[in-house]
């Protein structure tokens, strides 16, 4: 058996108004994972990168839709969701505060 590299795993954060909603009701942060990992390696993965402690990981597997391009049919690929409920007191932030940021100024 292959053992897979912890920084493989988190393939990068999905970020929408769901997400962002999610994360500050819920303190849940959403990642798309790599379609073989499970909760366990998810959990590790999480907490050894981003130095958070995780509470609970929930999965879900979307299958890709079919589409038409012309006279051409083909399918977008399978990926999975992973749901990560983080502890009480801890937090990750994928942006830098946007108040912090200098307005460019124009020449």
């Amino acid at each position: 058996m292959k053992t897979k590299d912890i920084h493989s795993i988190l393939r990068r954060p999905l970020v929408t108004e769901k997400t962002t909603g999610q994360k500050e009701t819920s303190n849940q942060v959403v990642f798309m994972v790599r379609r073989d990992a499970n909760k366990i390696e998810i959990r590790q993965a999480v907490e050894k990168l981003l130095s958070v402690e995780v509470k609970a990981v929930n999965t879900v597997v979307y299958r890709g839709k079919s589409k038409r391009v012309g006279k051409s049919a083909g399918q977008r690929p399978n990926w999975k969701k992973a749901i990560v409920t983080l502890a009480a007191g801890h937090d990750v932030e994928f942006f830098a505060n946007v108040d912090d940021v200098e307005p460019a100024v124009a020449e």
